[in-house]
């Protein structure tokens, strides 16, 4: 059967490159970093070096660079580790209503903590007013966390605007470029950010490591204790192939940057006048304009997502509801709600996002057989068109 992927936003298959590089640190350059012998130091050459590459590529300062499991752990280091470190000025802190729950949770957990959270509304693409971010600014305000652009949606955050008015004020910025890295600019200067996340798996390197960069001279505390790694930033023993990975993995979005984005934007905006041509009462969900190359997530009203989901499973469309972290739960999805979608509509919600393998017959067939199960799913539905 063929078999189709488009949950790109979700995890992406490692780029040959980087699993070729990563090979001999599982098993000939095995070493320890902290280790002092030479196949030791062997391994702590290749971390600093895969930390000076990306680096280079964020515009950071190679010190800038702390390695993490992935976009979850940085996301908590930066929350937990800036509230923590910067307590005594103050107990306010400010996100959004559609952050990852990576982000949403531990604010949460702050929240429970003795932190007063402002959880900021945005607008029906999506997209988080700079104006707001300035009204909610107090004196005690120590961060603010808003993402790059959004994992369901793809809808871009105006990040440079909502830098300024943080500098401005005296307040920490957090980005969450997960899924933006690879497609947008994330030079941390041009961003202005104080400190951002990004995760290898997101852009075809392998699961469980990342990074948080945390500019130079910002207040913040270790999240995890231990050994004195990362400068005593961030214990626990290196992962060796996996910040190797990651660096290669970073240095061909780089390379291969312009390239991609222009197979995802046409594909997508392919796959978009595709199905509006074909299916009725369907509704694009983020910025029309303002959004990640590759994200298509709609609603298909009178019909239900993961009804969708498993019909196309079984003739080998791959696709996601709505954001992969969230997709076990019955709750409509905090970002749909957020922007105005009933709940109703926002069960039948699919996000597909393009990848570099995602080919024109792919959307093809994505074309000729999505509206036959939509259509097939109307006529059983008992909140079908006809039966209201």
């Amino acid at each position: 059967m063929k078999k189709i992927y488009l949950d790109y936003a979700a995890t992406t298959p490692m780029h040959p490159a980087v699993a070729k590089a990563m090979q001999g640190y599982f098993s000939e350059d095995f070493g320890n970093p902290s280790s002092l012998h030479s196949i030791g130091q062997k391994a702590k050459d290749a971390v600093e070096q895969a930390r000076y590459e990306v680096a280079h590529i964020l515009g950071a300062k190679p010190k800038e660079i702390i390695f993490t499991s992935g976009g979850s752990e940085s996301n908590n280091f930066a929350i937990k580790g800036v509230t923590h470190a910067m307590k005594d000025k103050g107990n306010h802190i400010i996100t959004s209503k559609i952050e990852h729950h990576a982000v949403l949770e531990p604010y949460h957990f702050l929240q429970k903590n003795g932190f007063d959270v402002t959880f900021l509304s945005v607008d029906n693409y999506g997209v988080v007013d700079p104006d707001d971010v300035k009204k909610a600014i107090i004196d005690k305000t120590i961060l603010v966390s808003i993402m790059h652009a959004n994992n369901e949606i793809g809808t871009i955050e105006p990040i440079e605007e909502i830098s300024k008015i943080c500098r401005n004020k005296g307040v920490y910025l957090h980005t969450d470029a997960v899924q933006s890295f690879g497609s947008l600019d994330t030079n941390v200067d041009k961003l202005g950010v104080d400190f951002l996340s990004i995760s290898a798996h997101k852009f075809y390197g392998p699961k469980g490591v990342g990074l948080l960069y945390i500019k130079q001279g910002t207040r913040i505390s270790p999240l995890i204790h231990g050994g004195a790694q990362e400068w005593n930033k961030r214990a626990s023993t290196h992962n060796v192939p996996g910040i190797v990975g990651l660096a290669k993995a970073a240095q061909l979005a780089i390379v291969e940057k312009d390239e991609r984005v222009k197979h995802y934007s046409h594909l997508r905006d392919k796959l978009i006048k595709l199905i509006f041509e074909k299916i009725e009462d369907v509704k694009l969900n983020g910025h029309p304009e303002k959004r990640l190359p590759n994200n298509c997530h709609i609603i298909l009203k009178y019909v239900e997502g993961e009804s969708m989901l498993l019909k196309l499973d079984a003739i080998g469309i791959e696709v996601a509801t709505g954001s992969a972290c969230s997709s076990g739960s019955l709750e409509p999805s905090h970002v749909l709600l957020s922007i105005g979608i009933t709940p109703e509509d926002a069960h039948g919600s699919l996000r597909l996002t393009i990848g570099r393998l995602t080919t024109e017959q792919d959307i093809d067939y994505v074309g000729e057989h999505l509206p036959k199960i939509v259509d097939d799913l109307r006529r059983m539905s008992p909140i079908g068109k006809g039966n209201r």
